[in-house]
């Protein structure tokens, strides 16, 4: 019987990438899309979580589970931390997009930059890798970089100004950091135009997904 899952999202933006990243790693998963685009723009005009926001997100994990999903994933760094509190009340286990990227930046460096375009996907980022680095013990630096000029670029439709912003900002923080991470799933394509830097840049989406899949091999 094939494993399902459903993915929680809180927009559509992040639908495509994990999609073309899970096509052939859970190419057997039946997968199933939440998405509810109120929650991350509750989140940014609120500046942070609410207990509105959370009360949603641990209503879709629930209803996730009623659904008979096997796995939860978060597809949204700003909601992460709610992710994290609606799990404790489940029965499947919850899998955060960027939980794997965050433990292999730790892994990689002291170092660490981290790229956003909006304030509250950038902090929560931040936090999760610096607990990261607390549960093992390891000091770290993190380097923060936000880009909300890109974030303005692309709701006005200028992709490729949104990607150039990014790209530079990535490139100045790789210059003084050991990892580069890009803290938003939306940011994943731009990998491939940075490939050329002598640093790693890790992106999210082939991350999570594989945390995912390797959870499922366990059920």
């Amino acid at each position: 019987m094939s494993k399902k899952v459903v993915i929680v999202h809180t927009g559509p933006v992040t639908v495509q990438p994990l999609a073309r990243v899970g096509g052939e790693t859970l190419a057997d998963v039946e997968v199933v899309n939440i998405i509810d685009d109120s929650l991350l723009k509750d989140v940014m005009k609120a500046g942070g979580l609410t207990d509105a926001v959370r009360q949603r997100m641990a209503d879709y994990f629930k209803i996730a589970e009623g659904m008979g999903a096997d796995a939860i994933l978060n597809a949204c760094s700003s909601v992460g931390e709610a992710a994290e509190e609606a799990a404790a009340s489940l029965n499947i286990p919850v899998v955060k997009i960027d939980n794997r990227m965050a433990e292999r930046a730790v892994e990689i460096g002291k170092k660490i930059g981290v790229a956003a375009t909006v304030q509250t996907t950038l902090e929560p980022t931040v936090r999760l890798i610096e607990r990261k680095a607390s549960e093992r013990g390891k000091e770290i630096q993190v380097e923060r970089a936000l880009c909300s000029e890109a974030f303005t670029a692309l709701l006005a439709g200028e992709g490729e100004k949104h990607d150039e912003l990014l790209i530079t900002a990535v490139r100045d923080l790789a210059e003084r950091n050991d990892v580069v991470v890009l803290a938003q799933v939306s940011m994943a394509r731009l990998t491939e135009r940075l490939a050329d830097l002598p640093k790693p840049v890790l992106s999210s989406p082939a991350l999570g997904i594989g945390e995912l899949a390797e959870r499922l091999n366990t059920l």
